[in-house]
């Protein structure tokens, strides 16, 4: 009769479901969290991606410019990248969409949007890199994001 008391019983095998679906809303709830992070990530390195390259394209001006004599390219694209001197291609642009402000972002290109003049009021939102190549200009050579919403540090684009 002892044995029947001390008797073991068999290990059990797997969880139950209420152990399952605990996990699964912790699940849940860690992804309902992480989803919207890992989006504003996204768009934070497309910023710091763009912001980059910019800073990429004002040196090789810079560069340039030094090389002759004081004078810009009046082409940004083939001025900056014939004979892959000072850059090897355009580098490329993205302008996320920053969603407080209800804009739609633009996608990735290598455009260049040539200006005469520039005054921030009048450039327009077409997400390429601005550049001035006007000599009789004061902003000649000035290379910009052409955009006019904000980044997500509330700085307007084309002001960089």
């Amino acid at each position: 009769m002892t044995d029947k008391v001390f008797a073991r019983r068999p290990p059990s095998r797997g969880f139950t479901l209420i152990e399952l679906m605990i996990v699964v809303a912790i699940i849940g709830i860690l992804a309902a969290i992480a989803i919207p992070k890992f989006a504003d990530l996204v768009r934070k390195s497309q910023e710091g991606r763009t912001k980059g390259n910019l800073t990429t394209i004002r040196s090789a001006l810079s560069v340039y410019y030094g090389d002759n004599e004081g004078i810009f390219p009046y082409i940004l694209n083939s001025g900056l990248t014939s004979g892959e001197k000072y850059l090897k291609e355009m580098p490329k642009i993205v302008v996320p969409a920053f969603n407080d402000q209800g804009n739609t972002g633009h996608g990735e290109t290598q455009a260049v949007s040539t200006l005469t003049d520039y005054a921030a009021s009048s450039v327009t939102d077409s997400g390429n890199w601005g550049y001035v190549n006007n000599n009789a200009n004061i902003n000649w050579g000035k290379i910009f994001v052409a955009c006019t919403h904000n980044d997500s540090k509330g700085t307007v684009w084309n002001q960089r």
